[in-house]
């Protein structure tokens, strides 16, 4: 399979080139942005399988400019690694709310981001492998998961979740009832050493119990197994 275009967006033209050299080596296309607004007409027009983004961008930041990609029917899906020189929680916690794959700080190796880049897209490969092997819906009680379509509704209600957050989802739910440590479900769905950063799970976690939990604070589906880490519940089997 040929292998997909990913598009470098970073006001740096060292970085830019320097991704762009070793991206085409691995046989990866290229394209290039040294902004955002040059970023989304790209996005537009051409065919992309991953952004690779700056976040600090002149003029429009590269979290406004991926919310601006999220909007885009062709993109909702699309990887998403963020580069940044910044290192502060909040910006990763962002970063990893707006629906980024994965967030790489500066300075970074090359060998790094391309590890990187390959364990995204064999994620979803892996995902697209085992379609056909998976149950074509999951329900608990009122709660959803189309794993065909990728939907997932709460009380018949559309509930929209990033890539990563329906695959955490989907996967705890598919094992109802397992405790999962963070570095397990790291190694799982990210499919390589996240070097031990475990609040990548809790940001996630997070983030889907505000979407399908009537009260995020007293979950019902996502559990947390206190020192042990995360299991899916049907409530509606103690009914």
């Amino acid at each position: 399979m040929a292998k997909k275009s990913i598009l470098v967006v970073d006001d740096e033209p060292s970085i830019v080139e320097l991704l762009s050299f070793n991206l085409k080596k691995e046989g990866y296309e290229v394209q290039k942005a040294f902004d955002a607004e040059e970023a989304l007409k790209a996005a537009n027009e051409t065919d992309i399988g991953m952004f690779i983004v700056d976040i600090m961008l002149p003029g429009m930041d590269g979290f406004e400019m991926v919310r601006n990609i999220r909007s885009m029917e062709k993109h909702r899906q699309t990887p998403v690694i963020f580069l940044s020189a910044k290192s502060e929680e909040f910006d990763k916690v962002l970063g990893l709310e707006l629906g980024a794959d994965d967030y790489i700080t500066k300075p970074f190796s090359v060998r790094e981001v391309l590890a990187r880049i390959r364990a995204v897209f064999r994620r979803i490969q892996q995902t697209t492998y085992t379609k056909e092997e998976r149950p074509k819906k999951i329900i608990a009680r009122d709660l959803e998961i189309d794993t065909e379509k990728y939907e997932v509704r709460v009380k018949n209600k559309m509930v929209a979740l990033t890539p990563l957050e329906f695959e955490l989802l989907r996967f705890l739910a598919e094992n109802e009832g397992k405790v999962f440590s963070r570095d397990v479900l790291l190694d799982k769905l990210w499919g390589y050493d996240y070097y031990g950063d475990t609040r990548t799970v809790d940001v996630h976690i997070r983030r889907l119990r505000t979407k399908i939990e009537e009260d995020p604070s007293s979950p019902k589906f996502i559990m947390t197994v206190r020192g042990k880490g995360y299991k899916f519940k049907d409530p509606g089997k103690e009914e």
